[in-house]
């Protein structure tokens, strides 16, 4: 039966009666809509839009300096130099718009390549390579933790004394016992071991000598025996003062509080985490809570934007304050609490705190101008300076977590509204508010969802409804923790603490019911690196389009990820520091040599969420040497060199951390201890077409000024 009308929007019925739209008219909406993408591109373009890409230009130029195989020399900086400004001339001198937005995004690019270098330069760090053991004076710097363990610090200006060697080293962050208590710009003398910065325990794992060479530590280390505080620092010294404030802080919430509130209390007040249990972490993160004791935006905002509100509420009640600019004095105000909070959070070293800090002194600066507050030029204004600051943020997860979550909030914010806001009564205002907190934590958990799984190999499936169930404590937890630290002068902070401690206890019910829930929910994935590259293009393609075409890239990455981007499993880990070898054994892993507990053996098991047993059920070992066997390899561990002359020959692999004999391993593949020394972790993966190992070492080259070089 054929409808009637010949228009466009015709409709054809078909022989069950249901209203069909002609497949021409379909393809018309598909054909309209891919017409509008370019002029979406070209819209963005013209609106300035091309701002919010520095950043991101900034951050390729970096990680494409990071992944070179090794150092570029000075005239590749002159002649690279010399090249962009060169194209950035003739775009000017051509008049071409085009040309010089795409000129002035090669030049940031540019400048992110040169930008890790420039840094190095200035605060980087000669790398120990061999073990010192002396007396040394050195300057502490900064303390990073305190708790019964003793007190993490870096220290600087090492001096030897004795007979102890001089050491090339910058600062080296050291372990001291908890008495005496030093603190910031004290002088000390101590017994002083050093060893070597650890490289990353897996390929493309968390590299500590990257991230400690940029940030000047050379060397990692403890004090044995006495400390002595040679010279005391200045009392007049900011830093050694908001140090004191802290440990007095930290003294009054251990008073009040014991177990995972004081630890949760410290961190969230202090953001010293060093005393939250792995237990706790682990029910954090699976009910995707695990943000909360890592003082970010959320707690900022709870802070500066209560006393805001709270400030303006109280000025506009004041009838002699009807003719001030209310909302201007709140706003310093609100300023003003975000950078005394960021004090107590640790100051610049607290990349997250002084990220978030930063992002609110530009909404407050906009509401002192009168401007619009939350724009993604404001984003893109703090993420430039921030990498200008530390480039080397740019690769921690902090970063990377808390950048998407705020470019993808900031996105959804600047949306078309399907409706405006209602004025209903408490009822729905208390559903408008339940309904926003879940629809932003939701948008928050999707940006980060790729960046999440790729660094912490952890997904939080009901995060959502745990954030929503535990954002009413976690907003009381901050707003106690401020009356208290406003009381503790008055020595009235007790009551103040002991509320903000059952919050916490709250807010970890929550974590553990919502944890509870998604035990049989939460995956292992483990990513391939390049999916960390195809997420930052796809947050850059989100920040620039307006519109719901910025929803494209992200849509498409989605299916790309899941078909492609998850990283084989390993067959064997073999450590560089120790004698651990796992090959696999069923569905988990077993240990051929070395043991169980050790810190490589631990962090291979919590990075693939895989047993790893004491022993392998496929292994034999003698005094000299240990095989394994398996369905579809062979594997010679080498303990004496008397092992050489049987195990050499017929293995798939042989493991020898002596040196073996020329000709060792001519039948399979061989791992010898100068491998171990070069590139550090080895990890392998059995290739059954070309039966042979896939190795990667963890290291893959040593030509980078933060590598240590082997003895």
């Amino acid at each position: 039966m054929q409808g009637q009308g010949t228009g466009r929007g015709q409709i054809v019925l078909g022989a069950s009666g249901i209203a069909r739209p002609r497949l021409w008219h379909v393809a018309g909406w598909l054909t309209l809509g891919w017409q509008s993408l370019p002029i979406a591109v070209v819209d963005a373009a013209e609106q300035l839009r091309l701002f919010v890409l520095l950043p991101f230009s900034l951050i390729f130029g970096l990680v494409a300096y990071a992944l070179l195989p090794a150092e570029p020399e000075t005239f590749h900086f002159i002649i690279g130099s010399l090249c962009v400004t060169g194209c950035l001339v003739l775009a000017m001198l051509s008049h071409s718009l085009a040309g010089l937005r795409v000129a002035t995004q090669l030049c940031a690019a540019w400048l992110g390549f040169c930008l890790l270098a420039l840094h190095g330069l200035a605060f980087g760090t000669a790398m120990l390579s061999v073990p010192a053991y002396g007396t040394y004076e050195a300057r502490v710097d900064e303390v990073l933790s305190t708790d019964a363990n003793g007190i993490r610090a870096v220290v600087s200006s090492m001096r030897p004394i004795e007979d102890a060697r001089e050491l090339p080293i910058r600062r080296a962050r050291i372990l001291l016992p908890t008495e005496p208590r030093v603190e910031v710009g004290d002088l000390i003398e101590a017994q002083i071991r050093l060893a070597s910065v650890p490289g990353p325990i897996l390929p493309w794992a968390f590299d500590g000598q990257f991230h400690a060479y940029f940030s000047g530590i050379g060397a990692y280390g403890n004090a044995i025996g006495t400390v002595e505080i040679v010279v005391q620092g200045g009392d007049g010294d900011i830093a050694r003062r908001v140090q004191a404030l802290r440990n007095h802080i930290g003294e009054r919430i251990d008073l009040a509080l014991e177990g995972p509130s004081a630890a949760i209390g410290r961190a969230m007040m202090m953001g010293d985490q060093s005393a939250i249990s792995d237990e706790t972490r682990d029910v954090m993160a699976a009910s995707g809570l695990a943000h909360v004791y890592s003082i970010s935006g959320l707690h900022l905002s709870i802070v500066a934007g209560g006393i805001f509100w709270l400030l303006r509420l109280a000025l506009a009640s004041l009838p002699m304050a009807l003719t001030w600019p209310n909302k201007q004095i709140a706003a310093i105000a609100g300023l003003s609490a975000a950078f005394g909070y960021l004090l107590l959070a640790g100051g610049m070293d607290n990349v997250p705190a002084f990220r978030s800090t930063l992002m609110l002194a530009l909404i407050f600066g906009a509401v002192l101008a009168g401007r619009r507050a939350l724009t993604m030029r404001n984003v893109a204004i703090a993420a430039l300076v921030i990498i200008l600051i530390d480039p080397a943020s740019v690769f921690r997860a902090s970063f990377q977590l808390s950048f998407a979550a705020v470019v993808a909030l900031i996105g959804i914010y600047e949306l078309p509204r399907l409706s405006p806001p209602g004025t209903g009564g408490s009822v729905e205002r208390l559903l408008r508010f339940i309904s926003a907190t879940a629809w932003t934590s939701f948008v928050a958990g999707a940006a980060t969802l790729l960046f999440s799984a790729y660094h912490f190999q952890q997904t939080a499936p009901l995060g959502v409804l745990g954030n929503v169930l535990a954002l009413p404590f976690v907003s009381l937890i901050m707003w106690f923790g401020v009356l208290a630290i406003l009381a503790m002068p008055f020595g009235l902070d007790g009551p103040f603490l002991k509320l903000m401690g059952w919050n916490i206890d709250r807010m970890v019910d929550v974590a553990e019911l919502v944890a509870g829930w998604s035990a049989n929910l939460t995956g292992n994935p483990i990513l391939a690196g390049w999916t960390l590259l195809a997420g930052l293009g796809a947050l850059a393609w989100f920040a620039f389009i307006e519109g719901r075409w910025r929803l494209l890239a992200p849509v498409i990455l989605l299916p790309i990820v899941l078909l492609f981007g998850f990283s084989p499993r390993p067959d064997v880990l073999i450590a560089d520091t120790t004698q651990a070898v796992a090959v696999r054994d069923g569905t988990g892993m077993g240990l051929v040599t070395g043991r169980t507990g050790s810190f490589a053996v631990d962090v291979w098991s919590q990075h693939y969420q895989t047993e790893i047993a004491p022993t392998h059920s496929g292994t034999q070992c003698d005094s000299v040497g240990c095989i394994v066997k398996t369905e579809r390899f062979s594997i010679a561990v080498i303990r004496n060199a008397a092992a050489f002359a049987e195990d050499c020959v017929g293995q798939d692999l042989v493991v020898a951390r002596i040196s073996a004999p020329k000709g060792c391993g001519a039948s399979g593949q061989i791992i010898t201890a100068n491998d171990l020394a070069r590139g550090g972790v080895q990890w392998l993966r059995w290739d059954e077409t070309a039966g042979r190992f896939e190795i990667r070492p963890a290291i893959e080259t040593l030509s980078r000024p933060w590598r240590v070089l082997p003895r």
